[in-house]
């Protein structure tokens, strides 16, 4: 006998114009982690990397080509995704948390993946956590002695996910374990010493089960797996959140990858991670789930790629983290580097698919952010969004189906790793700051002026400041910024 829940949710789909027939869509949110824009082939037809699954969503699929991360760093934009909350409203203000971090997400909030369980969904979260655990302490012992026979007192399986295989954070953080449900699924039994680039580690506790080199694809093939046990026939619609831990360093691409591109590890990591997302779709055909079914891929921030022009790069030298501009542009024409404030740092790649419901091929030029996922999957769900959820959220329904003109939804802010502010407004776009807010130099303070205003219309490689030359727009989007912040909701 079906539930309550999903039979109101669909009365509410079909009320909403939403067709029976897929009024409630199985949806597949795979987000890489650190992908630049220029890493993807169909964005960037000069890159020497193959990506072909990527590309089939973007020939399948949606391109939205104005898309953004609300963080320029991983965990932060990982709270926007899941709550439909820019994280700057909680307690973190800048930065990440590493592997033992406490729980960020707040007692009680609920996520989409609380959201969509309570509507009738399957849940499932399967790869970087990054939010924080709730590991157990030994008794006794120091800052980092847990005891890792003990179930996690916070993690997805707190937060509405009915099945979770995760690591911690991302996969240069130790603890270097898998949880499976709340549980580690073996004792560390060794210590990972560290690493330099590109095999980039920290020193840390591993577990017995844990092989770096091939971390990525048991994610991908237990995301696959899931998707394998809920086959066509399965009435319950689900929601599987992939967060993949490539190419995010260390770039540790698997032996057979190893040296199959010309542009060094980090090219081969990035085919490995296209491969990935192939799992995850030839899932979705095998099981007749495709046509059922919104996939989209994504990124959690831009590349940290770098690019130098004349100097030695990472063909020459692995070691070097950048490529000449002339081999390889992780990040496109943008300006920057994953963390900064300038749109290499947040603006990434974004594609959608949905055979029948997003027409193939097409692209949509519509600002947006991740912690629209929220909204966006209730309104496929067919319910109402609570009104203490989600409160930086807005359906992408509109923009999915092609009704562009109806999408409405405030300025999008964007921050970088040091807590600076940026907010877009049409092509304008203002940096409260006067530096990256990141890693280029300099990297300025926040709130601190000048401030500089770039018009990505004429200029999307923020080439030229024009605050000077229009202080009434610094004005109004100073003001727009500030109202942002001030309130609890952009909704």
């Amino acid at each position: 006998m079906r539930t309550l829940a999903p039979i109101v949710a669909l009365a509410l789909a079909l009320a909403l114009g939403i067709a029976s027939a897929s009024a409630r869509p199985n949806i597949v949110f795979i987000m890489a982690d650190d992908l630049g824009s220029g890493d993807v082939r169909a964005l960037n037809p000069e890159s020497g990397i193959p990506t072909p699954n990527m590309d089939r969503l973007a020939a399948e699929g949606m391109t939205f080509t104005d898309a953004h991360s609300p963080s320029a760093v991983c965990t932060p934009t990982r709270y926007g995704v899941l709550t439909g909350r820019y994280c700057w409203r909680g307690r973190l203000k800048r930065g990440v948390l590493n592997g033992y971090g406490a729980p960020l997400i707040e007692p009680g909030r609920e996520t989409v993946a609380s959201f969509l369980q309570k509507n009738g969904y399957a849940t499932a979260c399967v790869g970087k956590w990054h939010l924080g655990l709730g590991f157990v302490r030994e008794e006794g012992g120091g800052a980092t002695d847990y005891d890792y026979s003990k179930p996690l007192t916070d993690g997805p399986h707190t937060r509405g996910f009915g099945y979770s295989f995760i690591i911690p954070a991302s996969l240069d953080f130790p603890p270097y374990v898998y949880i499976r449900d709340g549980a580690v699924t073996a004792t560390p039994d060794r210590e990972q010493p560290a690493v330099r680039f590109p095999g980039f580690l920290r020193k840390g506790p591993i577990g017995a089960d844990f092989v770096m080199e091939d971390a990525l694809d048991k994610i991908a093939d237990t995301a696959a797996g899931f998707i394998g046990g809920r086959g066509a026939s399965n009435e319950e619609p689900f929601f599987l959140y992939v967060p993949l831990t490539s190419p995010h360093k260390p770039v540790l691409p698997h032996p057979r990858f190893a040296g199959k591109t010309e542009l060094g590890p980090y090219g081969d990591f990035i085919l490995q991670t296209d491969a990935a997302v192939g799992k995850v779709l030839d899932a979705l055909d095998a099981n007749g789930l495709a046509d059922d079914t919104l996939v989209f891929l994504t990124s959690d921030n831009g590349s940290f790629m770098y690019s130098v022009p004349g100097q030695p790069d990472h063909v020459d030298d692995e070691t070097v983290q950048a490529y000449k501009p002339e081999r390889h542009r992780s990040n496109g024409p943008y300006r920057g580097t994953k963390a900064d404030i300038w749109e290499a740092g947040h603006r990434v790649p974004f594609f959608a698919r949905w055979p029948g419901r997003v027409k193939a091929g097409s692209e949509c030029g519509a600002t947006v952010t991740h912690t629209d996922l929220f909204a966006t999957c209730a309104a496929l769900a067919g319910a109402e969004v609570p009104e203490d959820a989600a409160e930086d959220s807005f359906s992408w329904v509109p923009l999915l189906e092609g009704r562009d003109p109806e999408f409405r939804r405030a300025p999008v802010i964007n921050h970088s790793a040091n807590g600076t502010f940026a907010i877009r407004d049409g092509n304008w776009k203002l940096v409260l700051s006067n530096g990256s807010g990141g890693r280029e130099k300099p990297s300025g303070k926040p709130f601190e002026g000048p401030y500089q205003l770039f018009d990505l219309g004429e200029d999307p490689g923020e080439t030229t400041d024009v605050a000077a030359q229009y202080p009434e727009i610094v004005a109004r989007l100073t003001e727009g910024c500030e109202a942002l912040r001030a309130a609890d909701r952009s909704r």
